[in-house]
Formats: C-alpha cells, sequence, structure tokens
C-alpha cells in the first residue's frame, strides 16, 4: 500500500511537469529559448480558474487555460522573432508579466491577492486522492500521452521535420523555401498551448487557483527538456525522476530524521545534480536562441 501510494503521488506530481517538458522540446527544438514555460504554466492555471469558476464547466477551463497559454506564447514570438528581443530577457520578462498579471486580476476577479475561491474540477468523490480519481481525469491520460504525441510529431511529420530543420539550421531551411518565422510562430503557440495544459491541470486538481502556485515546475521542466536531451520521451522519463524526488521529498516532511530544509531540498538537488552530468556532454539545437535573418 506504502508503494502503490507513492507511485500514485509521483504520477499526479509527474502531470504538469509532462506536459510543461513537452512544450519545451517542441520551443526548444524550433530555437526558440523555453524560459518561458513557468509563465504558461502560470497564464494557463489561471485562465482555466477563471473559465472553469464562471462558466461552471472544468472544460471550459481547458479551452480557457489553453487560449491563455497560445497568447502568451505569441507575446513571446512577436518580441523574439518580430522585434529581434533577447530571448533569454523576454522570457524572464514574459515570466514575471504573468506573475504580476495574475496577480492583478485574481484581486479584481475574486476579490483576493492570494487565491480564488473553489472552481469545478475533474476529479470528485471520496477517493479524490487514489487511483480511481486519477483515472477519472482526462488530463492525466492527455498527459501521459503528450510524449509520444509529441514524438510523433517531430519525427514522423512534415511539419516536425521543418521544426527541427529551423532549429538546427534556419539559413539551410530558408534556402530550400522553409518559412522560418511562420515556422517558430506555429512551434511557439503549440509549445503554449501544450505547457498551459500543466497549469490547467493544476488549477483544476486543486480545485482552485493560488498566487504563484507553480511555484518553478516551469523551470524544472526546462531542465527536464535539457536533461531528456531535447527529446520528448527522454524528457517525460525525467519528468518522473523529478516527481519521484519530489514525493520522496513529501513523504519525508513528516519525519524527525533529516531537517526539514534539507528535505524540501530534494527536487531541486536532483535537478542540478542532473544537469551537471548532463552540461557538456549534448550538443543543444544549433540555432537555439538564434533568429534567422
Amino acid at each position: 500500500m506504502v508503494l502503490l501510494a507513492f507511485l500514485v503521488q509521483t504520477l499526479r506530481i509527474a502531470i504538469p511537469y509532462l506536459f510543461a517538458a513537452a512544450g519545451g522540446v517542441i520551443t526548444e527544438r524550433a530555437g526558440l529559448i523555453g524560459l518561458t514555460l513557468e509563465g504558461y504554466m502560470l497564464g494557463g492555471a489561471f485562465g482555466a480558474a477563471l473559465g472553469s469558476y464562471y462558466s461552471g464547466s472544468p472544460w471550459v477551463g481547458v479551452l480557457a487555460g489553453v487560449a491563455s497559454g497560445v497568447l502568451l506564447a505569441l507575446l513571446y514570438a512577436v518580441s523574439a522573432l518580430r522585434f529581434r528581443g533577447n530571448q533569454v530577457v523576454v522570457g524572464v520578462a514574459i515570466n514575471l508579466l504573468v506573475v504580476g498579471i495574475s496577480r492583478f486580476f485574481l484581486r479584481l476577479a475574486f476579490d483576493s491577492s492570494s487565491n480564488s475561491p473553489r472552481i469545478p474540477g475533474f476529479a470528485v468523490g471520496q477517493s479524490g486522492s487514489g487511483l480511481a480519481a486519477l483515472a477519472r481525469n482526462p488530463l492525466v491520460w492527455l498527459g501521459f500521452l503528450t510524449a509520444p504525441l509529441v514524438a510523433w510529431l517531430l519525427y514522423r511529420t512534415p511539419f516536425g521535420l521543418r521544426v527541427r530543420a529551423v532549429g538546427e539550421h534556419p539559413d539551410a531551411a530558408a534556402s530550400v523555401g522553409v518559412p522560418v518565422q511562420r515556422v517558430r510562430y506555429l512551434a511557439a503557440a503549440l509549445s503554449g498551448l501544450v505547457a498551459a495544459c500543466g497549469g490547467v491541470y493544476l488549477a483544476l486538481d486543486q480545485h482552485q487557483f493560488t498566487d504563484s502556485m507553480t511555484a518553478g515546475r516551469g523551470f524544472i521542466a526546462l531542465a527536464a527538456t535539457i536533461f531528456g536531451r531535447w527529446d520528448p520521451v527522454r524528457a517525460a522519463l525525467a519528468c518522473l525522476l523529478f516527481a519521484a524526488a519530489e514525493t520522496l521529498q513529501i513523504q519525508l516532511q513528516g519525519t524527525q530524521a533529516i531537517p526539514s530544509q534539507f528535505v524540501e531540498m530534494i527536487p531541486y538537488l536532483l535537478t542540478i545534480v542532473a544537469l551537471a552530468g548532463v552540461v557538456g556532454r549534448v550538443t543543444a539545437p544549433a540555432a537555439l536562441g538564434r533568429t534567422a535573418e
């Protein structure tokens, strides 16, 4: 039973990472730095809370959250591609913008500076934290399907070939007629859509939106993207590893054997150690962060 509870909690924690890492793979394979994953997730969570609360339907919340992620991704793409802003600076700015906007509209829409009222979600009933409730949530199944779907898109479709081409050799791709900017815009929008689903899952699973509820998950997902060598399946496995570390941290918080401050560091220490063993040994997409002329 203890092992089953550990597995269920790991799977629940992994879902937002799976969505965000898949979005990170798409955008970075297209040559765009994925620092905005945190903003996409937070924007998706707030959009889901607004849509679900005012419509009474979690499906409307999903649509509103996804739309928020796409809009933020297009804002990032316009800033980085059309106006040639530094992608790192623009990415940080988008994240800060979403934090500020969500706080402003949280007070405007719900008259609160910390959290929204309870909103409709998918998992209902007495077994809200068990395996049965997990299986009833369609976003859970979609989260597990995201990695193979993104792998199929990147490696088995003409669009995926173009995404990889503009991320590796944009000038060569342009020379054979590939519309580099258009492909990057589409990749950015798709990344925002997928990553926002991670925030949507958080809001609907917790049945409310809380200020900065993503709590750095987008950055851990970006680390999983790099640790997975920009491959969606490997990135998904890295997400499961990081989710297991976070679950272990939660389980150990109730013990007195290890100081709580050290326990809380476990997921982040694992992230640093994992990246330290990868960075320098793998090659990022050649045109990552570079705008084609």
